[in-house]
């Protein structure tokens, strides 16, 4: 019998956090089309031919769905292909994350109702469009574990920051409060992680704290293992 090749189509979404009011947010857009019309989803959609590149497909619906054309940097997440996951018929997404301070506010367009960040938390216990709730886990579980292993949160903090303002990133976006003094022990643990920078700041106890900046290294050795 002669073999025939399987009618699969692929597509890209997007998981973009950023922190907003010291809380890890996520974007979503309200879908404009079936399936699913009106509810919450992720970013993306469908490479648009053969030819274009998944990654450029990835930014292209971003910008399309959402007005974010500035993320710096989307990486792979995972690829998701479970028969069913689209009624439309065999959709395998390859999931992109961008984990990025500062995002503007979202602008919706194309087949996207509309657009906005919402909390992590909130967006994780939602009824969201095909398997989304899932990838977003996944991008949360990931984003979580980049804090871990590398110097990312100090994107977060402003030129110059105190070890409480850069607690409050971890606390966000692993979601959990964290002992000060164990905080404060890790980071001096960790090689390179932050310098001290500059006069000391008063703080709003009225108590001066010393301010840093980020330190040269990008992998932290030891990590800041989460409790």
């Amino acid at each position: 019998m002669e073999w025939t090749a399987p009618r699969v189509l692929l597509a890209v979404d997007l998981v973009i956090l950023t922190l907003r009011d010291a809380r890890l947010h996520v974007l979503l857009v309200e879908r404009g089309v079936e399936p699913h019309l009106g509810a919450s989803a992720l970013p993306g959609g469908f490479l648009r031919d053969e030819h274009e590149d998944i990654t450029s497909a990835a930014r292209r619906e971003l910008a399309e769905e959402a007005g974010l054309s500035d993320v710096p940097h989307l990486e792979a997440l995972g690829v998701y292909g479970e028969p069913g996951r689209d009624p439309r018929g065999r959709v395998v997404s390859v999931a992109h994350l961008a984990v990025a301070p500062r995002l503007p506010e979202p602008v919706a367009g194309t087949d996207a109702a509309g657009a906005r960040w919402v909390p992590v938390e909130r967006a994780l216990t939602a009824e969201l469009a095909f398997d989304h709730r899932r990838i977003l886990a996944d991008g949360v579980e990931r984003a979580r574990a980049k804090l871990e292993h590398s110097a990312l949160a100090t994107a977060f903090c402003d030129e110059t920051f105190t070890i409480s303002e850069l607690q409050q990133v971890y606390e966000a976006v692993w979601g959990i409060r964290l002992d000060p003094r164990n905080f404060y022990r890790k980071v001096q643990n960790a090689r390179g992680f932050i310098v001290a920078d500059g006069p000391m700041r008063r703080t709003d106890t009225g108590r001066p704290a010393r301010l840093f900046r980020a330190g040269p290294v990008r992998v932290l050795n030891p990590p800041m293992s989460r409790p």
